[in-house]
């Protein structure tokens, strides 16, 4: 009867989750030697840490292969299909805020919105014969996003770097991006438009929805009551 608690393997993320965690009772650490990804959970029986990357940790909610899961809501709506059918939202972690936002160079003096940017792109194919780039790591959520707002005459192309360097590496025109404080953006020359918030990001505690939560359900109550979360139907058996 184990209930498993995928968690990011390392940097602020871990760090912050084991406090959230431990500030409620529940003591979480890493095992073995410092780069060995293992960790234990003490404070409640029948809880297992499993260390992952904050980007693994949505396919394992999805396929139910842990239980519950502390990652990113933006890497959850990007990388699940439909996510709410693979899993619920627990709770809110209160860290990790980054938003996800479209930018463009900032000599682009007259392009502010989106509607701008669909001129321009309307205006880039014309004149290139092909369609303006837009830099991202995140295909769905902007893919939506610009169809949601009517934006047409673009493609996204990948970028697994230093997204805001696209631009000025002649690789894209615009970038979709995680922000926190737009440091790094602004010295890049980028600016963010004024309508383009795509999604405001935390780190949250999800459920899975594929798991088998009969052989979990004991330990899940036990942390459910310690941590003072109420569990959706789904789960709460």
């Amino acid at each position: 009867m184990t209930l498993k608690i995928g968690v990011p393997s390392k940097g602020r993320l871990m760090e912050k989750t084991f406090d959230w965690f431990g500030t409620r009772g529940v003591t979480m650490r890493q095992t073995g030697a410092e780069r060995e990804y293992s960790g234990a959970v003490e404070g409640i029986e029948g809880v297992e840490l499993v260390l992952l990357s904050a980007g693994e940790i949505p396919r394992e909610l999805g396929a139910g292969r842990i239980h519950l899961g502390v990652t990113g809501s933006d890497l959850v709506r990007e990388k699940l299909a439909d996510w709410r059918t693979q899993v619920a939202e627990l709770a809110p972690l209160g860290f990790g805020h980054a938003d996800l936002i479209i930018a463009v160079p900032s000599f682009w003096i007259d392009v502010d919105t989106l509607d701008d940017l669909d001129a321009v792109a309307a205006a880039f194919r014309a004149t290139h014969g092909f369609r303006l780039r837009i830099a991202t790591k995140y295909h769905r959520l902007v893919r939506e996003f610009l169809t949601e707002n009517g934006v047409a005459d673009y493609q996204l192309v990948d970028s697994q770097g230093a997204t805001e360097g696209t631009v000025k590496n002649g690789t894209a025109e615009a970038i979709a991006d995680i922000t926190s404080s737009g440091e790094t953006l602004r010295a890049n020359n980028l600016k963010i438009l004024s309508d383009a918030l795509i999604h405001s990001s935390q780190a949250v505690l999800f459920a899975s929805r594929r798991a088998h939560w009969c052989e979990a359900a004991a330990p899940l109550q036990m942390l459910a009551r310690r941590l003072g979360l109420e569990l959706p139907d789904l789960v709460a058996t």
